[in-house]
């Protein structure tokens, strides 16, 4: 009899456990956490991954499922990331990916659109935002099936050069300002190349010749001689940090005076901390709606989410990660929508739930993300870019990013928020 009723209590749980594991939701997560873009990619990939746990924890997955999130570090080398993600659709048949960088998004364009599996990604290339392909633009196809957290490289670019102008006008400077675009030869940096380019001549900059750079460090003091040979005065950093914290150091070794614009990966707390007063000065776009030890509506709600990979609470995040969180957010909210009504939780269905909202914030971070508007036509999330200035005023050496923070050595000062048009002509672009 005992032998009887165990047997038949093994069989019931080896029934229960592959019936658990079909009501988990799958979900694919590509991070690089060892490769170029790592500096970056740590904190944004520990954001989402942080969320993604807490809701989990907190909110019984998604309508009582679990989420079954399979997490990849690609190490930035794009044909591991396709790879990967034939094994995600292959035996996983995820319903939605967490995706990173630009060169393996752009690659899964076609994979995604055949498939139908919802791509948030940490690359904000706006070839991604023509969901409808109704740009024209050639080498643009349509990618109704990739999202992402704030605004595109291209735009917040746009908004940097505008702001640079009536920078250069309120100091009271003659003639043209000197813009030039620095980053390697890679589909990141150059992916808001031509946009970036094209509007400094709309708006009366000379634009001088690009100035590439690799996406590691290294000692980058002939592109800072560069720099002060052709009189630059505006240089958009196009790289991560970590590489355009070597140029910020060779610059300022050098007594090379120019105002950077980092793109939205090109700077963070971590990154000030490395360059020290080098990184003084240096603009940048900011996602979300306050940064780590701000006051907001929401910030408890983030903290919580530290929590789970710094039970201590003690650790300071660094704004990719709260960035991180928005996107997982996003995607959570969208599942949501596809759940509601006992409706089933695919692709096509986590689609539509992005369109389900406009001026979307995800509850409980209210203050903390900013609002998106995304159609089946144009995912441009957002078009509000805010620029802030990195401050150092002292040894970065000693301390950590916290106390750094805390003590006013470092700090982020924003500078001012764009609100760009909402131009047909730069879909896509």
């Amino acid at each position: 009899m005992l032998k009887r009723t165990l047997l038949a209590a093994a069989a019931a749980l080896a029934i229960a456990l592959p019936a658990e594991a079909q009501n988990r939701i799958p979900v694919g997560h590509l991070m690089d956490n060892s490769g170029a873009t790592s500096d970056v990619g740590v904190p944004y990939g520990q954001g989402v991954a942080d969320a993604l746990q807490w809701v989990n924890r907190t909110r019984n997955g998604v309508a009582g499922r679990q989420l079954d999130v399979s997490g990849f570090d690609y190490g930035y080398a794009a044909p591991r990331a396709v790879s990967q993600y034939q094994a995600w659709t292959g035996r996983q048949r995820v319903v939605a990916i967490q995706g990173w960088g630009t060169a393996d998004t752009e690659a899964l364009v076609r994979f995604v659109n055949r498939d139908r599996i919802p791509y948030i990604s940490g690359s904000y290339s706006a070839a991604l935002t023509d969901a409808g392909g109704k740009s024209g633009r050639q080498g643009v196809e349509a990618a109704p099936f990739n999202f992402f957290y704030g605004p595109s490289y291209s735009d917040a670019l746009r908004a940097m050069l505008q702001w640079a102008k009536q920078d250069w006008e309120s100091r009271g400077q003659q003639g043209r300002p000197k813009y030039v675009h620095m980053g390697a030869n890679h589909p990141y940096p150059n992916s808001p190349k031509e946009a970036g380019e094209t509007l400094a001549r709309e708006l009366g900059f000379d634009v001088l010749p690009a100035i590439q750079f690799a996406l590691t460090p290294g000692d980058y003091t002939a592109q800072c001689l560069t720099l002060r040979q052709q009189g630059a005065n505006y240089a958009y950093l196009g790289n991560t940090a970590g590489s355009n914290i070597s140029v910020l150091r060779a610059c300022h070794t050098a007594g090379v005076q120019v105002q950077f614009l980092g793109n939205v990966w090109g700077m963070d707390e971590n990154a000030m901390k490395a360059a020290g007063e080098a990184a003084n000065g240096v603009v940048f776009p900011v996602r979300t709606a306050a940064i780590w030890g701000q006051e907001a509506p929401g910030m408890a709600t983030v903290r919580e989410i530290s929590r789970i990979s710094d039970p201590s609470g003690n650790a300071y995040r660094p704004v990719h990660y709260l960035a991180g969180i928005c996107a997982a957010m996003l995607m959570v909210e969208a599942m949501e929508t596809a759940a509601e009504g006992g409706g089933q939780v695919t692709g096509e269905r986590i689609r539509e739930g992005f369109y389900a909202r406009q001026n979307w914030v995800p509850r409980g971070f209210e203050g903390i993300c900013n609002p998106s508007t995304f159609t089946n036509e144009d995912h441009r999330g957002t078009l509000r870019v805010a620029l802030y200035r990195a401050r150092v005023n002292g040894n970065t050496a000693q301390g950590s990013v916290g106390e750094l923070m805390q003590a006013g050595t470092m700090r982020l000062e924003q500078v001012t928020t764009v609100e760009l048009e909402r131009r047909r002509d730069w879909l896509g672009w």
